[in-house]
Order: structure tokens, then sequence, then C-alpha cells
């Protein structure tokens, strides 16, 4: 079988499922040529992905997290941003920013989640058909923006540069849009070291230490606040509106599910967030090098090798779940990896899981499911994938529609 994972062809087309069906069977360590570059390991097992995220001492992150990046672009934020960090600086800077989004954040967020979602759903049950990227794409964006006390008038444009700066296949863009945010960063920085506010921003420059391991303590560095904003907009942009798009897009296909839902009460809403997120995994990859000479299941990988990591295959993986390629609601257990996994695991996950809950919640009460009104396009990338168009059609709920009635 020809394998090219490379090529984002088959990712727009959404069919690329069979490639790595095979890779599972037929080589779960799979070497793979890169044309004019040294080529780079692909695992597709659940279990030995697992392992390689599990192993930050074999495997780094600061060389880079994904195909295609810029070596000179890595080296610039490497052990500053959280994403291409390794210990011990990785794990300094996650117990900081974890302050950010840790328990005692999370009823303030929730509030801001709810309040939220509750203005997209009223604006889009005001019309009967819309494309739902629309208001997939402005749930996560709304909430990192506020979350981060940036000014309205600027959601909008955030939310496209940081479409640019990750999806983007053309290299220029992604990097005129990266510096785009780090500038912006800059100045809002700037702002919130003046005149703090109750924000993300604020809360991280003026009250977030960073332990140094000796004893001593340290503000986080202009540098790695900016760096790990960009990363935190990222990361709740793309995963939440992947998610809540592929989601709608299902139970329009089967409305079977969308009913299951709503007969399991609230209870269903957190396995139902879980098997969204095992079926949509917008974290197409994730990329390691090996430090030293090492075996992955069986075959040797030499030091300095790219291994790469591909959650939509272990996402799918037979011997980890019980008919893989189908959807469903009440699937359990659900052991994904859409938010990776160990040292790792997505900072913003628990954010991500309240999004998406909170939409289903919300979707429930007022909906009684969705048509497809046309096809359903998907953005062509290897590395963050989703539905980047889905027309649909909204059904009212009867409830909803008699409540409309008795208050006129």
């Amino acid at each position: 079988m020809r394998i090219d994972l490379l090529d984002p062809a088959p990712f727009g087309r959404n069919d690329f499922w069979s490639t790595f069906t095979w890779l599972r069977a037929n080589a779960p360590v799979h070497w793979h040529p890169e044309p004019g570059g040294d080529g780079f390991w692909v695992l597709s097992k659940h279990r030995d992905i697992v392992s390689v995220y599990a192993d930050s001492d074999t495997f780094s992150s600061a060389r880079g997290m994904r195909l295609d990046t810029d070596p000179a672009a890595v080296a610039a934020v490497a052990q500053r941003m959280l994403i291409v960090s390794d210990a011990p600086h990785h794990a300094r800077l996650k117990r900081a920013l974890y302050q950010a989004f840790g328990p005692q954040q999370m009823p303030r967020l929730e509030a801001l989640v709810r309040t939220v979602v509750g203005e997209l759903v009223a604006e889009a049950a005001e019309h009967d058909e819309m494309d739902f990227i629309d208001l997939a794409k402005q749930l996560p964006n709304r909430v990192v923006c506020a979350m981060m006390g940036i000014p309205r008038a600027d959601w909008a444009w955030i939310g496209a540069l940081t479409t640019d700066a990750f999806d983007s296949p053309d290299e220029t863009v992604r990097s005129n849009a990266h510096s785009e945010i780090f500038l912006y960063f800059m100045e809002l920085l700037d702002e919130r070291r003046a005149r703090p506010g109750d924000d993300l921003v604020s809360q991280i420059a003026h009250d977030t230490l960073v332990d140094e391991g000796d004893g001593t303590e340290r503000p986080l560095s202009d540098e790695e606040i900016i760096f790990n904003c960009n990363g935190v907009l990222s990361g709740a942009n793309e995963t939440t509106r992947y998610s809540a798009a592929g989601a709608v897009h299902m139970f329009a296909r089967l409305p079977e599910q969308w009913e299951l839902l709503r007969g399991l009460g609230p209870a269903g809403v957190a396995p139902a967030v879980e098997e969204i997120l095992r079926w949509t995994t917008p974290g197409v990859h994730a990329m390691r090098t090996a430090l030293r000479d090492t075996e992955i299941n069986g075959t040797r990988v030499a030091a300095g090798d790219r291994v790469t990591l591909w959650n939509v295959s272990a996402n799918r993986d037979e011997d980890v779940f019980t008919d893989p390629h189908d959807f469903r609601v009440d699937r359990r257990p659900n052991r994904h990896v859409a938010f990776g996994h160990g040292r790792h695991l997505c900072l913003g996950a628990r954010l991500a899981r309240f999004e998406l809950g909170a939409l289903l919640t919300e979707m429930l009460a007022t909906l009684d499911g969705f048509e497809l009104t046309g096809p359903a396009l998907f953005n062509s990338s290897n590395f963050t994938w989703g539905i980047k168009s889905l027309p649909v059609r909204l059904l009212r709920s009867r409830v909803s529609a008699h409540r409309e009635r008795a208050a006129l």
C-alpha cells in the first residue's frame, strides 16, 4: 500500500482512515520517507503512542512537535513555550500556568462559558439554516478572548489570525500570522503590566511564579507569557471548533444518536463529549525526537530520529475500542488520546470539555436535531484537522417554540 502522510489531499477528502487501518495491522512502526528530508517514523497503535507520550526522558518535544516546522522558529521558543519544552522546564512552566486553569479558577470560567454558549445558541436559533462552523469557531474564540481580556472589537480578527497561524497550507502565511499574534500579545502584556485587571494575562503577569527547583521562585518572563498565550489561544480555538462541528455533523447523519443522548439526560453529556473528542481528534499528529537509541514495539529507533504519533489512528485502534468506526455517544470506556497523554496532556483539556458539554446541554434544550443542507468540507491538514464548512438546518424544539409563543 502506498503511504504518503505528507499529502494533504486525503485529509481534505476525509478518506485517510483506511491508510491507518492498514498501518495498524501491517506496519505499526513504519518508516516514512520524506522528499528532500530525512524521513520519520509513523506510530499508529494506541499502546505505542501512549508509551512514547509517557517517556519524555527518551523522546523530546523541544526540537519541534509537528511535521513541517521551521527549526529556527522552534529553537526561538524552545524551553519557553510549553508545547516545545522538556523536563525540567516543562514541569515548572506547566505548574505555573496551571494556576490559571486549575480547579480554583473553574467556577469563573464555567460561568463565562455558560454565558457565551447561551448567547451563541440564542443567536443561532434565530436562523433556520446556517453554516454551523460559524457558531463552532466563535465559542472557543469568545471564551478565550474574554479570559484574556482582549477587547471585543478584536475577537474576530484574533480568531482568523489563529486559524492562519496553525492551519494555513502556506508557510509564509503561518509565519506572518504568528508574528502578528506575538506583536499583539507584546502590546497587551505591556498594558497589563501597567494596568492589571482580573483577566488571564494580568494573572500570569503579576501573580504567577515559576519554581526554579532550587527553593527560589521567579515571575514568568515576557517571552514565556507571550509564547504561552499564543499556545493557549491556538489550543482553545482549534480543538473545540472542530469537535463541535464534527459532533453536529454526526448528529445530522445519525439522528438516532441525538435521540439517544436526549434520552440519557444530563448524565449522558460527559460520555458524549468523550466520544466526540475521540471521533473528531482535531490534533491529528504530534512529533517527538529520540534523544538516544531505543526500541519501539521491537523496532530500532536511532538517536535524532523524528517519531510521529498519529492520534487519529490511536483513537480508532481496534485493540482498544470496540467497533472503533462507529460513533456512539454512550461509549464506555473511552481511553482516547485527543488531548495527548502524560506530561504533555493539553493544559486546556478541562476547559474544552466543559465548552463542549455546555454546548450540548444548551442545544439539547432548544433543538430537536439537525439536517445537512450541503456537504461537509474538511481542511487539508495533517496536523490540526476538522470540518471547515457544515451547512445545516436547525430543527427547533417544540418545547422551545411553545415557550416563545407563550411569551408573546
